[in-house]
Formats: structure tokens, C-alpha cells, sequence
């Protein structure tokens, strides 16, 4: 007897949202807390100020984080609620306009006249607000925007990146923690560069580099900027 299976088939655009704020927010952690760390470092700063600047910016960073991708993302869902609300009027005001609209737009996408006509009159019969969210105004359950889911990630994976060097400034602190945090960071740093290019089926060696290089450019701008002014105290 043979068994059939439900087969769901998810795409890699499905976690393409909370992906972005999540690799945003490690990468922004590791970069900000090691730069801001061999900065007060490279200014020759005590161990206990170089371990409070790691944690003070840890923590203002992952807020910071999660305040702005809110203020983002909700301001695009603002725009989609508008949007959505100014469809449902004119669905109200003007069907027989929607329906025309919406078979043409399933005509230029290549069905014939009279198929388009009869899918967009389904489709109204349906969910009339949801064919025309999703074909007209391009708004879908995958991309929709989740201001709340956005801003717990970035702030969540801001800090999980930032504790990272913090730590190894924390066990370093006896001997030289400038190499070791800069080691560090970079190889954490390519390797979230790697699991970032695999997520998104794109080339791997160019997102690592990528990522290294300007990474280690603030870096390396940071702790001298550092460095400048340590010799100036």
C-alpha cells in the first residue's frame, strides 16, 4: 500500500528576516566590543577599564541594536498596515476594478486572458485582501515584517558576538590581549562569514574575505586612534 508523505519545501528566503538581524547582530558585536576593547587597550588603558569599556559595550550595543531594527521594521509594517488598509477600501469601493487588476497581473505573467480571469475570480472568492497583499503589493507571510522577532535577534546575537572577545580579553588580561583579541575576532569573524554565505547558497571564500577585511580595517583604525591618544596622556 504505498504511503504518501506531506513534503514542505522551505527555502532559503523563508529565514531570509531573523537571518539578517541574527548575522547583522553577531557580526556588529564581534567587530564593535573587539574595537572598542583594543582601542582602550592600545591607549594603555588599566585591565579593569578594558574589561568595563567590553561590557559597557556590549550591553549599549545590543540595545542599541534592538532599538533601531524595531524603529526599521516597524516603520515598514507601518507601511504595509497602510498599504493593506488602502487595498481594503478599494476592494470595497470598486471590486470589479481589483478583479481586473488582478487578472492582469497574472496575464503579464503569462497565462492566457481567460485563465488569468478565472484565477483572479478564485483567488477574490478566497481571500480577496490576501491575492492582492500578495501579487499587487508584494507583501507575504515569509517577508512580512516582524519588528519584535527583529529586534530580540539583533540584540540577542549583537551580545552573543560582543561576550566573545570580552571573554578573551577577560582570560588575556595577564598577558598581551591586543594579538589575542584581534586573532580571535577574525577568526570568529570568518567563520560567521562562512555560515552566513552557506545560509544564502552564495560563494563562501568571497563572503570570509569580505568580511575579514573590513572588519579588520575598523579594527586596526580603532587601536590606532587608540594608540594616538594613549601617547598623548
Amino acid at each position: 500500500m504505498a504511503r504518501h508523505h506531506r513534503h514542505h519545501e522551505q527555502h532559503r528566503i523563508e529565514r531570509a528576516g531573523w537571518l539578517r538581524a541574527a548575522v547583522l547582530g553577531a557580526n556588529d558585536g564581534i567587530v564593535s566590543t573587539s574595537s572598542l576593547i583594543l582601542g582602550v587597550a592600545s591607549a594603555h588603558g588599566y585591565e579593569g577599564s578594558v574589561i568595563l569599556a567590553g561590557v559597557a559595550g556590549v550591553v549599549a550595543g545590543a540595545m542599541s541594536m534592538a532599538a533601531g531594527e524595531y524603529v526599521s521594521v516597524h516603520s515598514q509594517q507601518d507601511l504595509e498596515r497602510a498599504a493593506l488598509a488602502e487595498e481594503r477600501q478599494e476592494l470595497k469601493d470598486d471590486p470589479p476594478a481589483e478583479h481586473a487588476e488582478l487578472a492582469a497581473i497574472y496575464a503579464r505573467r503569462g497565462l492566457q486572458r481567460e485563465l488569468a480571469e478565472k484565477v483572479a475570480t478564485q483567488l477574490m472568492e478566497h481571500d480577496a485582501l490576501a491575492a492582492h497583499a500578495r501579487d499587487e503589493l508584494g507583501i507575504t507571510r515569509t517577508l512580512k515584517a516582524r519588528p519584535l522577532q527583529a529586534a530580540g535577534a539583533s540584540a540577542t546575537s549583537f551580545a552573543a558576538g560582543g561576550i566573545l572577545p570580552l571573554l578573551v580579553a577577560w582570560l588575556a588580561q595577564a598577558s598581551h590581549p591586543i594579538p589575542w583579541i584581534a586573532g580571535t575576532a577574525l577568526v570568529l569573524l570568518a567563520m560567521l562569514g562562512a555560515v552566513s554565505a552557506k545560509a544564502g547558497n552564495a560563494p563562501i571564500v568571497p563572503g570570509m574575505a569580505r568580511v575579514v577585511f573590513w572588519s579588520a580595517l575598523a579594527m586596526a583604525v580603532t587601536a590606532g586612534v587608540g594608540t594616538l591618544f594613549g601617547g598623548q596622556a
